[in-house]
């Protein structure tokens, strides 16, 4: 029963990373079709805060007196977690418009490090030399994803600096959502953090959207996008993180980076060598090596 239970968070959770790692391939050929970051982001947040609300009416309705409402004070704290799950969303897709999708995915997973980082500030507490060895390896095969050695391909600093960006807001993202308001169903949790998400989006785009507004990305490309990226990862992951725990759970969720970036060789026919495989290989390696759970080594000896 336990095995089911597990098999079925994989499953989840597999799910929901695929999603995500399928999300920036479709937003730089938003990009490619003359969309504006404005544009993709603010239908995806709009469709996606439909769809959440409609699966959360459905919800109530099924299970009527069940479910537990959210206070005043889990709202305000979920919507303050979800600002920096819109900055994400802003600067990722900022990231790929000046740099590969393959290149994108890579920087965004320097959460790895930055969580370690995190913790160690917020926890006071020096990290584990297993954590250590993850960002070290982390580190490198970031090196190498991104091809620093061989410089074949002249990164734009914009790109670099959106997707760092990106990775510090999406820790700030994964912290929190795994610690607040963790009693209300994650249908809800998505709502909050997704509204509170939208005032960034909806900020930025008004700041930025110099032209009309072409509200053909809503049917083109926003269906797409809120499926993708506000809808079905967040309510898998969290109805799949329970069941198999943070560590599997955090190697599991790692499929997106594969999956992103074959996604971009296969659909945008983005060049990737041999040597940013291997450094795409590192980096989940590291995820897997920081959230194995050793056990010590007893000493049965008599004497």
């Amino acid at each position: 029963m336990l095995e089911n239970k597990v098999l079925k968070g994989v499953l989840l959770v597999g799910f929901g990373a695929t999603s995500y790692g399928m999300l920036a391939t479709f937003v730089k050929m938003a990009y490619l079709e003359g969309y504006t970051t404005a544009e993709v982001t603010s239908s995806q947040f709009i469709l996606g805060i439909i769809g959440i609300l409609l699966i959360n009416l459905f919800q109530k309705n099924k299970n009527k007196d069940k479910v537990i409402k959210a206070s005043k004070k889990n709202i305000f704290h979920l919507m303050l977690a979800g600002t920096s799950l819109g900055m994400t969303s802003v600067f990722y897709y900022l990231a790929v418009k000046y740099i590969p999708v393959s290149i994108g995915i890579v920087l965004l997973m320097q959460t790895v490090w930055m969580g370690v980082l995190l913790e160690m500030i917020l926890e006071k507490k020096i990290p584990s030399t297993q954590k250590i060895i993850s960002v070290v390896i982390v580190l490198t095969g970031t090196v190498l994803a991104t091809n620093l050695i061989n410089n074949e391909v002249q990164l734009d600093w914009h790109g670099i600096m959106w997707g760092i960006l990106a990775a510090a807001s999406f820790t700030t993202t994964m912290f929190t959502a795994n610690r607040v308001a963790t009693s209300i169903s994650s249908a809800q949790r998505s709502l909050y953090m997704l509204l509170g998400g939208a005032i960034v989006v909806f900020s930025f785009s008004i700041a930025t959207q110099t032209t009309p507004f072409n509200f053909e990305i809503f049917l083109k490309w926003g269906i797409v996008l809120s499926l993708f990226g506000t809808i079905i990862p967040p309510l898998l992951m969290n109805a799949g993180f329970p069941l198999t725990g943070i560590g599997l759970g955090s190697i599991v969720s790692a499929l997106e980076l594969p999956v992103s970036v074959m996604m971009a060789f296969f659909l945008l026919n983005e060049k990737v060598i041999l040597m940013q495989w291997i450094g795409i290989c590192l980096i989940i390696v590291a995820i897997v090596i920081m959230n194995l759970k050793f056990k010590p080594i007893k000493n049965n000896s008599s004497f």
